[in-house]
């Protein structure tokens, strides 16, 4: 057996990092012959294993956001039986009509090009998991991006979902998010009411993204508010915000949507505060694509160079819901989600901390 291997590869000649590992481990005579496949192939994983050892960030902040990298990128690779039996432990509330869950980081909720995984698909596997093997797929009754976190609710029929759904269109559920902005909103609470729209960014690569389309603008001869002609393709946006917490070039905030566009919250926040997401690269810059730039404070809390930014996840959670329940809608459902790990982590390292009557 030994001669046959040897023969083997001096035909097709191993391939350099093979042939270095088989050197190594054949240094005294005779030492292939003795060594097993089996011997082989755990010597060659523990070198593996050695070496992605040595390149694990000593920064325990990369540390993280690679782990949370990792985690988003396995969550593409598991069997939609694994991804379901995930999605099952992180459920929050449950009832005869509906199933809460909490939202991990970068799982999409649906498909697309390069998404092998997503909450859509693993509806029906998680409805079985749940009611057993003639149970009715699971339905979306509202959406997040892949990038956010925290609750999302889904139904158990039909019926229920159209009706949660028709809750979310008429604005009768209360949303609530958290997110931490790069920067001090002025006021410290108030309401963004601007409309937006997608628009074409032309550049050396050109790319879409929503935007302002403002009602009014600042005449540049008298400096007084000019009414402009409404863009047909703009959406009403409105956002109330509120400062919870700050530190000198971060915020802690509380928003709630009172309309429902894509984007909405993080075009309000960079375009119509000036306080961009922590960790929102697109829409960091308008003319192109690079990740965002921070503050030096803000990179020193952090325990970052500029050049790891782009590392960063995108810190926006959704924190609360309250639905109206029962036939009439006489009752309320009062849902709450603890941020992730990353997003917690983030607050202590800025030195943001949340109000003890916010604690849960």
């Amino acid at each position: 057996m030994a001669v046959l291997g040897s023969v083997g590869l001096r035909l097709w000649g191993p391939a350099p990092a093979l042939s270095w590992s088989l050197r190594a481990f054949t240094t005294t005579p005779g030492a292939a012959a003795a060594m097993s496949a089996e011997q082989l192939a755990e010597k060659l994983r523990a070198r593996k294993r050695e070496e992605q050892k040595r390149e694990e960030p000593k920064n325990p902040v990369l540390r993280r956001v690679r782990e949370l990298s990792k985690l988003s990128k396995q969550l593409q690779r598991v069997h939609p039986n694994v991804l379901a039996k995930a999605l099952k432990h992180t459920i929050l509330y449950q009832n005869e009509e509906l199933v809460v869950i909490d939202k991990p980081y970068g799982l999409p909720v649906h498909g697309g090009p390069g998404i092998q995984n997503c909450i859509t698909d693993v509806l029906p596997i998680l409805a079985k998991m749940l009611d057993g093997m003639k149970a009715e797929p699971l339905h979306l009754c509202h959406r997040l991006d892949k990038e956010t976190t925290g609750l999302m609710v889904l139904a158990r029929d039909k019926d229920t979902a159209h009706r949660i759904q028709c809750l979310f269109k008429t604005r009768q559920v209360e949303k609530k998010y958290w997110t931490i902005s790069v920067g001090l909103p002025v006021p410290s609470e108030g309401l963004v009411d601007i409309p937006i729209v997608e628009k074409e960014v032309q550049s050396h690569q050109s790319h879409y993204k929503m935007t302002l389309a403002p009602n009014y603008h600042i005449s540049p001869e008298n400096g007084k508010m000019v009414k402009v002609r409404r863009n047909r393709d703009a959406h009403s946006a409105v956002t109330r915000y509120r400062v919870l917490a700050s530190s000198p070039s971060c915020s802690l905030l509380e928003l709630q949507p009172i309309t429902g566009v894509k984007h909405q919250l993080r075009v309000h926040l960079a375009y119509g505060l000036g306080c961009p997401i922590l960790g929102d690269h697109k829409y960091a810059h308008w003319s192109k694509l690079a990740p965002q730039k921070l503050p030096e404070n803000t990179l020193m809390r952090l325990g970052l160079e500029q050049a790891k930014v782009r590392h960063l996840p995108l810190h926006l959670h959704a924190h609360q819901l309250t639905l109206p329940t029962g036939t009439s809608g006489d009752k309320q459902l009062h849902l709450v989600c603890r941020p992730p790990r990353f997003f917690r982590n983030t607050l202590k390292r800025l030195k943001l901390e949340i109000p003890e009557s916010l604690e849960k």
